[in-house]
């Protein structure tokens, strides 16, 4: 996607508290865990990081530990995040997450000792193994709440989520004909990630894995959320009367990329516009926000899929991104201390131009056209 305006600052007012549900299982997970840990061997440290941080110094170092990289051997709590990227409460939740997995299988890696791979061992050096934290990621069940956080942000009725695009760009030989589908608009190698957020920049639903070479409209035409809400299992819940005759079916927002639809509201193209276009564009920008800094965030965080990827596994990849996502929204879930906005791009695709989409409903473009009235007569009142 093009250039995108920064979010203003989120603010976590002393109200804002992370999910106590999440809260008791990650303050659960670290007795748990803990108390595995001594049990699992008498030599074992009380804490695992104080015993992690001596073996990856140098004190006991074993050979799964060099694709961690470059390592002061500090105990202090900035470098355990600095590290994993992850507060030691969030990890250890995590940890939670993973363990009967892990535990129901015998462990296939060992140091050089040939001694196995501690949990936490194992969830260090691979956290992408989250499976079972899936439910971190999903489409939610109630809507109400998502709805009136994204009335507040700019006084849109009845939206549940905003969508937008961004790539991932690899490093791939040139002249291997096959790579020229992942060639994108800006002459870059890249793999699309398609994501549809909530107010709070969490991903509702993701999908990755389509070449660079396609267009935002045809991504979204052959994701599996299209399919979904074209049956009807998705935005069917309660309509909003904008008049006699027109009802506002729940719907997502999303840039001039993508088609004009009866549950996909865009900005309006092109000018002269009227005051009630401008103002519902003006609205329309605010709204998709979220979805803009979620994905500068995800980007900014997790490294791996930030620049260039060298001519990256592309089968392994969409994974790789799946869990980055799933990773960011744990992130959220656990109101994590590491989270701060202010140092955020404003940009999630540096150098990508802003393409546009000539699909219109035309019974859309009346919806748009009623509910930009309806909004400007508000305004105007107020």
């Amino acid at each position: 996607m093009g250039p995108i305006k920064a979010l203003k600052k989120r603010k976590r007012s002393a109200e804002k508290k992370a999910d106590p549900n999440v809260l008791l299982a990650a303050s659960a997970a670290t007795d748990s865990l803990h108390n595995d840990n001594d049990n699992d061997d008498s030599s074992q440290p009380s804490d695992w990081w104080d015993g992690f941080s001596r073996r990856i110094s140098g004190t006991c170092k074993s050979r799964f530990f060099f694709c961690i990289g470059p390592y002061s051997g500090s105990t202090d709590p900035k470098t355990f995040e600095s590290v994993f990227k992850v507060s030691r409460k969030t990890f250890d939740y995590i940890c939670s997450l993973v363990k009967d997995d892990f535990t129901a299988k015998p462990a296939n890696f060992s140091d050089s000792n040939g001694k196995p791979l501690t949990l936490h061992d194992r969830v260090a050096v691979a956290l992408r193994r989250l499976g079972s934290a899936l439910h971190h990621l999903s489409w939610p069940s109630k809507l109400d709440d998502i709805k009136s956080k994204f009335e507040k942000i700019s006084g849109l009725p009845n939206c549940c989520g905003a969508i937008d695009i961004t790539h991932v760009m690899m490093n791939l030989p040139n002249v291997e004909l096959s790579n020229k589908v992942w060639l994108d608009g800006e002459k870059n190698f890249s793999m699309v990630l398609q994501a549809v957020v909530d107010p709070d920049m969490r991903f509702l639903d993701v999908i990755a894995g389509w070449p660079g070479s396609l267009s935002d409209d045809v991504v979204l035409k052959n994701s599996g959320f299209f399919k979904l809400v074209e049956k009807g299992k998705r935005l069917s819940g309660g309509k909003i009367q904008l008049s006699e005759r027109t009802e506002l079916r729940e719907y997502i927002v999303g840039d001039s990329g993508f088609p004009l639809l009866p549950w996909l509201l865009t900005p309006y193209q092109g000018k002269p516009m009227s005051l009630p276009q401008t103002e519902f564009n003006k609205r329309h920008s605010e709204t998709r926000k979220p979805a803009q800094m979620a994905l500068s965030r995800l980007k900014d965080k997790w490294r791996i899929i930030n620049g260039v990827m060298w001519m990256p596994d592309r089968n392994r990849l969409p994974r790789i991104i799946f869990v980055c996502c799933l990773l960011h929204n744990i992130l959220i879930d656990m109101d994590d201390q590491t989270l701060d906005d202010r140092l955020l791009s404003p940009q999630h695709d540096v150098n990508y131009r802003q393409r546009s989409c000539k699909t219109v409903d035309e019974a859309s473009s009346v919806l748009r056209d009623e509910l930009s009235n309806q909004l400007w007569g508000e305004n105007s009142s107020a």
